[in-house]
């Protein structure tokens, strides 16, 4: 009996270090980014970007390729998989459009990530908080 009350501190004994571990050396904070959803490869390639883009970005979120914010300032905020989903799908319906998305920015090895919180259209003239 006493080795079954044990048992749950054994396992959070050896799970917590390496939850904390897992986030050593990145910098975490709460963020609001007031951006546009891109998706990387044509941004990256060949700065394709805006409405005129917005289909070419939609079939490529669909074949994997990765969407991203791209703030006002040019900084581009990958966002995380939470839960081990596809990160793209909370940001599908937003391709090419201005959004406020909050979360917790996670920034290592020279990369920024968002894990968002919410996501939702931007209102004329926000910006981020």
């Amino acid at each position: 009996m006493i080795a079954m009350k044990m048992h749950p501190r054994w396992l959070l004994s050896l799970v917590v270090p390496c939850l904390l571990f897992g986030y050593d050396d990145a910098t975490l904070k709460p963020i609001t980014i007031v951006g546009t959803v891109v998706d990387t490869g044509c941004y990256m390639v060949h700065d394709g970007i805006g409405q005129d883009h917005a289909g070419c970005a939609t079939e490529c979120a669909k074949k994997g390729i990765p969407l991203a914010i791209l703030d006002d300032s040019g900084k581009v905020y990958l966002p995380l998989g939470a839960n081990h989903k596809n990160p793209n799908t909370q940001l599908m319906p937003f391709i090419e459009k201005k959004v406020k998305v909050t979360g917790t920015s996670i920034e290592r090895g020279g990369l920024s990530g968002i894990a968002i919180k919410t996501v939702e259209l931007a209102k004329t003239g926000e910006a981020a908080k």
